[in-house]
């Protein structure tokens, strides 16, 4: 039986970075993927016949890694996304919601004025929060605390607390601020607002979310010799005194001298766990918890459309709501809730109604939708929580050739694109860091 080079557990986007940082070093990589699109938990689905994406995803302009690689594949920026300036539009039934807009200022000058400026708040408010905002871009304490108290702690007013930074916290960590960890919220805030200006820039895609990477990741990894798999589903794992012995689900067995286990960390767990010396590790894991995420996609008459691209929710079961003409479908809009919370009770046909009503409630002009998909991904991220990051594993396990890459190990940032891309490229790297590159890639 033939011994592969490199296989990697999993087609996500952590995979897929891994995989093509080691085909660029010249390795020879096998990606292995259950499903029959790429992506994992940021892919393309089929539902009736209508592309839509298992989740809706906003990337920040500080997603550099992201970017680069993109890049390196031959997908444009501006092919992929829209990139709008920072412009948070929170709207809520019976109230003026609150918006905040950034100015074409030096960071962190951009946040502060568009914060003085904020609309729905105060003059009295405004100045409260100035303060605040700047200590908590710089707040980096040894003992992690919630997001709920960092703010309390911080003298952010109340209105400022519920129209911006939960609904923020709910969007970048997928936990409720009152278990949130607010290092890792402090660590996207300076990510995105103590850089260059643009690392605030919102960007939007265009396409779906398997076009933006994952496949341009298929057709480069295949031009440079490797080979991508799907439907490929792994059910266990082997040590060998050569390697590893991986089994699928259809019986088929691979041999490696080295495996990338690129899954959410509950599948890492159910892999990892007939594995010896690996307890600790895949205690750790699970310790983490999850954390799911809805979408819950309504399609209207195409003249149905919203004035900006997409707005916050205050007060309702949804939480965000994109208007999916950009990608090319015109009245359909797609409506995001994080974290658990009774919406997970819900049916899907419940679940929909309620979030139509919500919109109705907001926009009473609007028809009623002539379909509806609800899609959940009830292990969508891991639970970032009050010290998660004592749970969060590097990328080498003690298992000798056995590596880890996924949103959830140590990248400082919470389940996120990025995070995963850099946790794929760190993983690349520290095992060219081993095994050095065989043919530098021209």
């Amino acid at each position: 039986m033939t011994q592969h080079d490199i296989c990697i557990v999993g087609g996500g986007w952590a995979g897929l970075s891994a995989a093509v940082r080691l085909a660029e070093a010249g390795h020879q990589v096998t990606v292995l993927e259950a499903a029959r699109h790429l992506g994992g938990r940021a892919r393309r689905v089929d539902v009736d016949g209508i592309p839509l994406d298992n989740g809706q995803h906003l990337l920040l302009g500080a997603y550099e890694h992201t970017l680069r690689l993109m890049k390196t594949l031959g997908m444009e920026e501006s092919r992929a996304f829209v990139r709008l300036p920072l412009d948070l539009n929170m709207r809520e039934a019976g109230s003026p919601g609150i918006g905040l807009a950034s100015f074409y200022l030096p960071a962190p000058l951009h946040l502060l004025a568009g914060l003085l400026s904020a609309r729905g708040m105060q003059g009295r408010d405004r100045l409260r929060a100035l303060p605040g905002l700047a200590r908590l871009m710089r707040w980096q304490q040894a003992e992690d605390i919630s997001v709920s108290r960092l703010l309390h702690e911080h003298g952010q007013p109340e209105v400022l607390v519920r129209g911006l930074w939960e609904p923020l916290c709910l969007a970048t960590l997928n936990t409720p601020p009152t278990e949130a960890s607010a290092r890792l919220f402090c660590a996207v805030l300076r990510g995105a607002f103590s850089g260059h200006r643009s690392h605030a820039d919102l960007l939007i895609p265009r396409v779906s979310l398997g076009d933006c990477l994952p496949e341009p990741a298929r057709q480069w990894i295949e031009e440079h010799g490797g080979t991508v798999r799907t439907g490929a589903h792994v059910r266990g794992i082997a040590a060998t005194n050569t390697g590893f012995t991986l089994t699928l689900r259809d019986g088929q067995t691979l041999d490696a001298r080295q495996v990338i286990l690129a899954t959410a960390h509950p599948a890492a767990v159910r892999l990892l766990k007939p594995l010896s010396d690996l307890t600790d590790m895949t205690q750790g894991l699970e310790g983490l918890g999850t954390e799911p995420i809805c979408t819950v996609y309504l399609q209207y008459p195409e003249s149905v459309r919203l004035q900006t691209p997409f707005f916050g929710m205050l007060g309702t079961t949804g939480q965000w709501t994109f208007d999916r003409r950009i990608t090319g479908q015109p009245g359909l809009m797609a409506v995001v809730i994080s974290a658990s919370g009774p919406h997970m009770r819900m049916d899907n046909q419940e679940l929909a109604a309620q979030v139509r009503a919500e919109l109705h409630m907001l926009f009473p002009d609007w028809p009623f939708p002539e379909k509806s998909w609800v899609i959940r991904e009830k292990q969508a991220t891991f639970r970032a929580s009050v010290d998660c990051d004592r749970l969060r594993p590097g990328n080498a396990t003690p298992q000798p050739g056995l590596w880890l890459a996924g949103d959830y190990t140590d990248t400082g940032l919470p389940a996120t694109l990025e995070g995963a891309v850099i946790s794929g490229l760190q993983c690349a790297q520290a095992i060219l860091q081993q095994t050095p590159a065989t043919t530098e890639a021209q």
